[in-house]
């Protein structure tokens, strides 16, 4: 029965020559097409850098009565506005206002490209079941694969920097958002779409005036996880070279500098809570104003 306890395997050659074949593949690829595609991210590289240079260049109190305006627009509590404005004031007075300042650039820009490129795919996704076939295995391996493991890619190709971290925040949070802007689609009730086609309108009116509105709060919750897993990629972002609050830990984690890691990693949590907030007031404020519209 020795048989059974035995898996049959490539010889160890045959497992070389494939992985030195793979290898050696990929870096004639990035030989040959690497400055192409490093060149097609340099708008991007330009616009991250001067958000950033832009966040940290706001004098402190404008930029804290910005995002506590939008703390109240958000959420219309007095208690997040005031939770906001002492976490940033306590960042700024534990000298990692800079830091914050380009994790805080980092997060909007990944989420915005999160939004612009997860929403039409969820859409795609939410109106053709062949769509959502195809791209529910792809958003599993997203998801679960080791971010390490996609960092190797993206490295090899476009060095390190701030373009690698934010394709790989990117690669980790998008998932999520791309998942709950179809189930949001989905979930609107088909009496409604009914009526719709009724009034005659056409299918781009019914996904813009009927559907997404109607799936807004879906749309948001889907929001709200891409920017907390944004996060979560903050310190391993920074092994690649992305500025902010994550190179600190990082060095906290080297060295066994204590306070600076307690104090960093604090700030991120702060951050973390601030965001996750303000998006689930306004989604759950959407998801009223849809019931006593119903």
């Amino acid at each position: 029965m020795e048989f059974l306890t035995e898996f049959p395997a490539l010889g160890r050659r045959d497992l070389r020559d494939l992985r030195l074949a793979i290898d050696q593949s990929f870096k004639n690829f990035s030989r040959e097409y690497g400055e192409q595609i490093e060149a097609t991210f340099d708008p991007l590289l330009q616009f991250l850098i001067s958000f950033e240079r832009l966040l940290q260049s706001t004098p402190w109190p404008v930029f804290i009565a910005v995002v506590c305006g939008l703390a109240w627009l958000a959420s219309r509590s007095i208690r997040i506005v005031i939770g906001t404005a002492i976490s940033f004031y306590l960042i700024g007075l534990f000298g990692m206002w800079e830091d914050t300042m380009s994790t805080v650039s980092m997060i909007a820009v990944s989420t915005l490209l999160c939004i612009s490129v997860g929403l039409p795919i969820g859409v795609l996704m939410s109106r053709s079941d062949r769509a959502q076939s195809i791209v529910t295995p792809i958003l599993d391996v997203m998801q679960t694969i080791p971010s390490f493991v996609y960092l190797i890619p993206v490295v090899m190709l476009l060095g390190i920097g701030k373009v690698p971290g934010l394709i790989a925040v990117v690669i980790y949070a998008i998932p999520p958002m791309i998942r709950l802007t179809n189930l949001g689609i989905r979930l609107v009730d088909s009496e409604v779409l009914e009526a719709a086609d009724a009034f005659g309108a056409n299918p781009w009116q019914r996904l813009t005036q009927v559907q997404i509105p109607l799936a807004l709060p879906n749309i948001f919750a889907g929001v709200n996880q891409t920017i907390m897993m944004s996060l979560a990629m903050v310190v391993i972002a920074s092994m690649i070279g992305v500025t902010g609050l994550g190179q600190p830990v990082l060095k906290a984690v080297s060295n066994q500098y204590l306070a600076m890691g307690l104090f960093n990693g604090m700030a991120i949590v702060a951050l973390a809570i601030i965001f996750d907030r303000i998006s689930q007031s306004y989604g759950q404020r959407l998801q009223k104003f849809r019931q006593n519209g119903q």
